[in-house]
């Protein structure tokens, strides 16, 4: 039985669980209306219910610890300029908490009363995020002015205080106490050279903090941070990265999770930090860890690649695992979906690097060679309508993490900064050859945001190698991205790129936009006209150049989408006309 693209693309997923203040419903995130919005379902299962109606997206919903009050965030036309809204659930009434269109703000935490909410935002100047403090009946009140990029991780049991991140990359940065009366932050996590510090959660009695870092080794550690003489002591060993973490309520359980090899493995701790038998949920990957109000259930998303993502509740301590809720798979079967196999290919400094090759029943397809973002990201054996299509289709997909990825270990993710970037365009083209050397002649490279880079990297670098190449939203020219780029994230991508005061030549070597000429293989060129993170003026520059170089080139722009494609119909007006450039000069 053969499905058209737009089957696979209205294939749902859940995400982002969370917990009503009785424990009687579990809330989450579902495209279900085209448009992801925020949802509730009784945790013993049954038919959802839907709790906002925009036409924007909802990035996420959290309730009250105490109250029939739901917080959520939404922006316009994907430009990311968050705002967040609270719900009464009893009256239906919606209110606006921040009203500032202009302002980015990310949700934090809800105080342990339930009454008041911390966040970050650029209210003040457009580029710093602030950190703010609110009643859900009041006006924002900021608590700390500072500079850079920062958010709030969680509060302290008593309320007096909040625990604040700080990021100078996405690789470095700190953990701070706030302390709400006085004012005063005191840095807890001191260190030398690059170090990351996240999912922190203080324990109820305020002396401890659970986190992840790798700040003593290579990779993300689950560690517990005394609080009064800021010693870190490790539970897991320096071998995978540890994810997520979160901490029950009432301090009965920790829960973490572990990246091996792309795949989740969940652990389960007591409070204390004691290992409990780990829990057995299907194997895939997982996100979104969430203890019930009574610490006897963890909700979390599950997602593989033949399984769309879904909500599931474990129950504890014995773990056991039931899906709660049931997206459709748009009528087609689970057993279409294919699953990838794990290859490591030779680059050409000697390293293996690792990747998922999706293959269809048919041997020597031509191949789409997917590209992640990031640069600091991963491709995982997630759930992913495209490639499912894709591989339906009769492609193979394969996905590298090139150098530069995360997932094995901060070397590893460093192997591609500043001078090293066109390291990684090396490791892509001789993935190109090894296809090649395992009979697959025809080959197109696709990727979004840096990973669009890198498909005009690759085309530029190495056009003998490729047959096509599909660029969303991404960067063309490094300098222009740097100078045109959300201001707050300026700073944070120079720590990865290199610094136009510094670096700017060598940027302005190493960008596509220069080299347009070596451009051979036809090119299809997607972007959002609100994208604030790589402006739309990366895709029209890149466009022009190439048709002024004599080059084949499509390009689809959507006038109501940001960094990506998030309404469902474009998604269907865009993926479909992908397919048909792919067979056009792959001749699928």
């Amino acid at each position: 039985m053969s499905y058209g693209f737009g089957r696979f693309l209205k294939i749902r997923g859940a995400y982002g669980a969370g917990w009503s203040p009785d424990g009687r419903r579990v809330t989450f995130i579902t495209s279900i209306t085209g448009v992801p919005q925020a949802w509730e379902v009784a945790a013993e299962g049954g038919w959802p219910e839907q709790l906002t109606f925009h036409e924007e997206r909802v990035a996420q919903a959290e309730y009250s610890p105490a109250a029939e009050r739901l917080v959520y965030s939404m922006d316009a036309g994907g430009n990311e300029r968050m705002q967040l809204f609270v719900l009464d659930r009893r009256t239906g009434v919606e209110r606006d908490l921040t009203g500032r269109p202009d302002a980015i703000h990310h949700f934090g935490a809800f105080s342990p009363d339930g009454g008041r909410i911390a966040y970050t935002a650029t209210r003040r100047n457009g580029t710093d995020f602030d950190v703010y403090v609110q009643s859900l009946d009041g006006e924002p009140e900021p608590v700390w002015e500072v500079s850079g990029y920062h958010a709030v991780a969680c509060w302290s049991p008593d309320g007096s205080s909040l625990v604040v991140s700080r990021h100078r990359s996405n690789m470095d940065g700190d953990l701070f106490l706030l302390d709400l009366e006085s004012g005063e932050a005191t840095l807890l996590t001191p260190h030398e050279g690059e170090a990351r510090f996240h999912s922190a959660r203080i324990t109820p009695d305020g002396r401890s903090l659970y986190l992840a870092t790798d700040r003593d080794g290579d990779f993300l550690r689950l560690a517990r941070l005394d609080l009064s003489t800021l010693e870190v002591e490790y539970l897991t060993p320096d071998d995978h990265d540890v994810e997520g973490v979160e901490l029950s309520r009432d301090g009965r359980y920790l829960a973490a999770t572990r990246n091996v090899e792309g795949y989740s493995d969940l652990m389960l701790f007591t409070g204390e930090g004691r290992r409990m038998p780990d829990p057995q949920p299907p194997q895939g990957v997982f996100g979104g860890l969430a203890f019930s109000p009574d610490s006897r259930r963890l909700a979390l998303t599950l997602t593989g690649p033949d399984r769309n993502p879904d909500i599931w509740v474990l129950e504890l301590p014995d773990g056991e695992a039931r899906r709660l809720t049931r997206s459709t798979t748009a009528g087609i079967p689970r057993s279409t979906f294919r699953r990838p196999r794990l290859v490591r290919y030779p680059t050409f400094d000697g390293r293996k690097i690792p990747a998922l090759l999706y293959e269809p029943e048919a041997g020597n397809a031509p191949v789409v060679v997917d590209v992640h973002g990031g640069p600091e990201a991963q491709e995982r054996p997630d759930f992913d309508p495209v490639t499912q299509y894709l591989v339906h289709r009769g492609y193979a997909v394969f996905a590298p993490n090139v150098r530069g990825s995360t997932g094995y270990g901060k070397t590893y993710a460093r192997l591609d900064d500043v001078r090293r970037r066109m390291d990684a365009v090396k490791d892509l083209a001789h993935a190109a050859l090894w296809l090649r050397e395992n009979g697959h002649e025809k080959i197109a490279v696709m990727g979004g945001s840096y990973g669009g880079f890198m498909v005009l990297a690759a085309l530029t670098e190495y056009p003998d190698l490729w047959s096509a190449g599909v660029d969303i939203v991404g960067i063309a020219n490094l300098v222009t991205f740097l100078e045109n780029t959300g201001s707050y994230r300026r700073a944070l991508r120079e720590a990865e790129y290199g610094s136009l005061e510094r670096d700017r030549e060598f940027l302005e070597s190493i960008s596509p936009i220069h080299k347009t000429e070596r451009i051979r293989a036809p090119l299809m060129v997607i972007h959002g006209k609100n994208d604030p993170r790589v402006p739309v003026g990366e895709a029209e520059r890149i466009v022009e150049r190439v048709r002024r170089s004599g080059g084949a080139v499509e390009y689809l722009l959507y006038e109501d989408e940001g960094h990506g494609l998030a309404k469902l119909k474009n998604r269907l007006d865009a993926y479909p006309r992908i397919a048909a450039f792919l067979d056009e000069h792959l001749g699928s």
